[in-house]
């Protein structure tokens, strides 16, 4: 090809594609497929875990449900709480499950509707966490309940994040932490919310508070966190959960929280096994206790090291076993949310990064909807404004990672390339105009030369993202926040639950952490 003179075709730059935001229809292909197992991996999982649920079963403590499974044409098991599950009633629920979800946000442009046309994933928040790291100088302390508003303010301005949990907080009552998180976090975003109940008796409370702001069975502002009590038992207060959340219509996670070699076996295999049966149970309770809900397929994995007891979500067996569940579950057309980012170091540092890159590639590849733990540290223990800014950076990564490319004689410049010539060049090339603008391009991630780094005062991605971090805080909020009536309504029965269940002091539910 010849050299040209440069012409005016300057191309005009497309919206890159976030959490509320599809990829452009001409860019939207299947995601590339990544199998930790295949085919018969899959199929021998799946097999041993309609098996555990039809001659083992879970123990499930919830009186009227264990009534309820049993009219469905569930079988008394071992023990009275036990039942098993026949697999015909298991493959009726996942017949019937929904495939898709709505996560609604405060307006239609909040919206996430899963799953996404364009074959991508959306990203949420950590939860959980009882620790904080402070933006300016990076030092620990307790995650304390003006700590909300904080962490709502830095996801309000992080594209790849579509919704935002509530964390443990302190300064508050222990036993209604969840009732004053969510208070803080529905007045402070306009982003849907992830509720985790921390006793049975808050249940009520969570889900008053996302209707007094503005939820309906048609627009859900809020999901719902159900958990197993690993290994095969239900709480009462996570079954009770599942309920309200049917009548309430919020779709729900089904989380499985396995520890290989503490609640699950040591292996990839029996962790994988683990998680999936449970998550069957929960889709087939779904089913019974609340038909037509959706229901999120979270297998959340956690891997002992047996030289500290410690509990690993970054490590490579925690990897394979979440890229290996995602892959069954994805394979009964179930909706997959696990940890997409997300480290077992305590800082924000080199190694954290490392391993938030292998894990959300890990599961980004094998198919996942929902990319879990941005911001989140040491286990999802601890939250970081900074790494959250680079999390959603890293998403943005992965998104662009994800898009198939397409393979053609266009995609080749084959017109031009087959006629190049000696020193020929493609600057100029049409093709280059029309797509120079199309490229990935990074917020807080850096590409300085040597000379201007140095210059810099060797000023890094790290920097860049504390101080987008520092911008977001400071920043308004969003329009259309609930208003003075709704949030009256709130203070309400955060005062009454102060009184009914912290007053008390007496509570039949157990904390879970996700």
């Amino acid at each position: 090809m010849s050299r040209r003179p440069r012409r005016d075709r300057a191309a005009e730059a497309p919206r890159a594609p976030d959490a509320f935001h599809l990829a452009a229809p001409a860019a939207r292909r299947p995601r590339p497929a990544f199998a930790m197992g295949g085919p018969e991996a899959r199929e021998t999982i799946l097999d041993h875990a309609f098996r555990l649920l039809e001659t083992n079963g879970v123990a499930l403590l919830h009186p009227a449900a264990h009534a309820a499974l049993k009219k469905a044409g569930a079988t008394e098991g071992m023990q009275a709480t036990r039942l098993r599950f026949p697999r015909a009633l298991v493959a009726e629920a996942l017949a019937a499950t929904p495939k898709s979800a709505r996560l609604a946000g405060r307006t239609p442009a909040r919206d996430l509707e899963l799953p996404r046309a364009d074959g991508g994933f959306v990203m949420r928040t950590g939860t959980g966490a009882h620790g904080f790291l402070d933006v300016e100088t990076q030092a620990f302390r307790n995650l304390q309940i003006a700590d909300v508003a904080t962490i709502a303010r830095v996801a309000n301005g992080l594209d790849q994040v579509g919704f935002i949990a509530h964390p443990f907080s302190y300064g508050v009552p222990e036993l209604t932490s969840d009732i004053h998180g969510l208070g803080e976090l529905v007045t402070h975003t306009d982003k849907h919310v992830w509720l985790q109940p921390y006793n049975v008796e808050n249940v009520e409370y969570l889900v008053g508070i996302v209707e007094a702001a503005g939820s309906t069975r048609a627009r859900p502002r809020a999901s719902m966190i159900v958990c197993s009590f690993t290994p095969l038992e239900f709480k009462v207060m996570d079954v009770e959960a599942l309920i309200q959340a049917g009548r309430a219509g919020l779709p729900v996670h089904a989380c499985s929280l396995p520890s290989a070699g503490g609640t699950a076996p040591l292996s990839v295999a029996g962790n994988v096994l683990m998680a999936v049966t449970e998550i069957l149970a929960m889709v087939t309770m779904g089913h019974v206790l609340a038909p037509g809900l959706p229901i999120i397929a979270t297998p959340l994995m956690f891997t002992l090291d047996m030289a500290t007891g410690q509990a690993l979500h970054a490590c490579p067996e925690s990897l394979q076993a979440k890229a290996l569940a995602v892959e069954v579950l994805n394979s009964l057309g179930l909706l997959t949310h696990t940890y997409g980012m997300g480290s077992d170091t305590p800082d924000s540092d080199r190694q954290s990064m490392a391993e938030r890159a292998m894990l959300g590639q890990a599961v980004a590849l094998a198919g996942a909807d929902i990319l879990g733990g941005v911001g989140q540290l040491q286990t999802a223990t601890m939250f970081c404004p900074v790494q959250a800014v680079l999390d959603d950076e890293l998403g943005a990564y992965l998104r662009a990672l994800i898009q198939t490319p397409e393979v053609d004689e266009a995609e080749f410049n084959w017109e031009e390339l087959k006629e190049i010539g000696i020193s020929g060049h493609f600057l100029a090339s049409d093709q280059t105009l029309a797509l120079c603008r199309t490229q990935y391009r990074p917020q807080v991630f850096r590409r300085d030369r040597r000379d201007d780094y140095d210059k810099a005062d060797r000023y890094s991605a790290w920097e860049a993202a504390r101080d987008r971090a520092r911008a977001l805080i400071a920043a308004d909020l969003p329009d259309g926040l609930p208003d003075d009536h709704a949030r009256a309504e709130i203070a309400r029965l955060r005062a009454r639950a102060d009184d009914e269940i912290a007053g008390a002091a007496k509570v039949s539910g157990r904390r879970a952490v996700v």
